[in-house]
């Protein structure tokens, strides 16, 4: 009770919330506008809809990779900033973009030679329609021109890391508007024709994507550089490349089971949506629909994450391992906060189940189907949010291999398998097939109240 009072403490929530309400509405914003995007896809037709899912799945994996090989080394950057040490910052600040290029590299590099068959995997037919050549050649379009704003992406997300250590999240804010402005715009204006354009259908979309990828990376761009006095990190930060050895060491040390793990749970998402394409592209279909209104109610439990990682770096920074009891409560109220949060975005959730499927211009069958996930996603919301916010707990203090057997390791060992054996080996309609799975989450669940409780994540890496 009294964990509980503290958690709804004035003090504690406006904290919290002045660093995860940017975030929550940037990330909010984001994925309205990718969902408005998505629907104007949708209205093309159910086969360019199903190839952009495809295509965004696998992108999905490079995204989460550029995400954890950038972790690691954030990390290292909130304990530098809790010190007020401006030179680490600008240490691990360089390391970040040079870690960004080459993911850029490896990432064009894999879609451009494997793009195709990676896209296959997920085409089966099924009697709710879908035409698998269509659908094949709508997300060879798509992919190939979405691979030219992988460098935009990467390097944005390079200063958006180093941003909000400052705790400075309305200017990555504000980017990622502006450039959602670009996008819907864009969009709005390439795939259906208007204002004298050609009508690129999901070509299109993918070049306004790209075009408000390199907007949301200038912004943020000449925001850092006309603003050192709040960033004092990017005075210089261009005059060496010199990063200590020992710097990269430990970087390499803590962020490559970050990048490993980002790159497995990722890819392991992606692999169970292949374990539910077997039961046809309509059921590709619905997940596309059901995921994109989820990706709007999710934005609660992703930025407390975030708010998370960024509150207790701080908190290591400035307490050090002395005051373990206070670490563990602020951890636990962040717990309790986003799992309360997300409590109500999942109800939300519910009430939009019948009505949003009916927007897309697709079949009555997809419609039903897509209803259904969405409300079985919002009744594991809630556990989505307790993991969530252990896994970048335990990433605060250091321990990535604990995270990675935490969050990869747990999903290809138990998820997968549950999903592969249901989807292969039995006649399981989708929507309990689907359910099983999400239930398979409630073991995480103990394992990160175990973790938590224990306090092995209570650690200051920049002694």
């Amino acid at each position: 009770m009294r964990l509980l009072r503290a958690t709804f403490d004035r003090y504690f929530i406006q904290h919290t919330m002045m660093i995860a309400l940017p975030i929550m509405l940037q990330n909010g914003i984001t994925n309205f506008v990718n969902m408005l995007d998505n629907i104007m896809v949708g209205r093309v037709g159910t086969d360019p809809m199903t190839g952009v899912s495809i295509v965004n799945s696998l992108l999905f994996v490079w995204n989460l990779c550029v995400f954890g090989g950038l972790s690691g080394i954030g990390i290292f950057t909130a304990q530098y900033c809790g010190k007020g040490d401006h030179e680490g910052v600008r240490h691990t600040f360089r390391l970040q973009l040079g870690v960004s290029l080459l993911l850029v590299i490896a990432g064009i590099a894999v879609f451009q030679t494997f793009g195709q068959n990676l896209i296959g995997l997920y085409l089966h037919e099924d009697s709710g329609g879908g035409n698998v050549q269509a659908t094949l050649q709508a997300a060879m379009s798509y992919l190939g021109v979405m691979c030219i704003g992988f460098l935009p992406f990467a390097l944005t997300q390079a200063y958006d890391t180093t941003i909000r250590s400052h705790g400075e999240t309305v200017a990555p804010m504000v980017a990622t508007f502006l450039a959602v402005g670009v996008n819907l715009v864009g969009n709005y204006i390439l795939i259906y024709g208007k204002c004298g354009a050609p009508a690129l259908g999901v070509t299109g979309a993918a070049i306004a994507t790209v075009i408000s990828r390199f907007v949301e990376l200038a912004y943020i761009v000449v925001w850092a550089h006309t603003h050192t006095e709040r960033m004092p990190f990017i005075v210089g930060a261009y005059r060496s490349l010199y990063v200590p050895k020992e710097l990269i060491a430990g970087c390499i040390r803590k962020g490559l089971p970050l990048l490993l793990n980002e790159a497995l749970w990722s890819g392991g998402q992606a692999t169970l949506t292949q374990c539910y394409s077997v039961r046809g592209l309509s059921v590709v279909s619905a997940l596309n629909i059901a995921q994109t209104i989820g990706n709007v109610f999710n934005v609660a439990f992703i930025a407390m994450g975030s708010a998370t990682a960024i509150i207790i770096g701080q908190r290591l920074g400035e307490w050090g391992e002395s005051r373990k009891k206070e670490l563990k409560e602020e951890a636990w109220k962040l717990m309790l906060f986003s799992v309360v949060l997300c409590v109500i975005s999942a109800l939300l959730m519910v009430l939009v189940s019948g009505i949003f499927p009916k927007i897309y211009n697709t079949t009555e069958e997809i419609r039903a189907l897509a209803t259904g996930l969405i409300c079985v996603m919002a009744a594991f919301m809630p556990v989505h949010a307790f993991n969530n916010a252990s896994y970048f707990i335990i990433r605060s203090g250091g321990k990535t291999f604990i995270t990675f057997l935490f969050d990869s390791c747990f999903c290809w060992a138990a998820s997968i398998p549950a999903a592969m054996f249901l989807s292969r080996c039995t006649a399981m309609p989708i929507l309990p097939l689907y359910a099983c799975v999400a239930a398979v989450e409630l073991v995480k669940v103990v394992i990160g109240v175990s973790l938590v409780n224990k306090g092995i994540w209570i650690r200051d890496i920049t002694i």
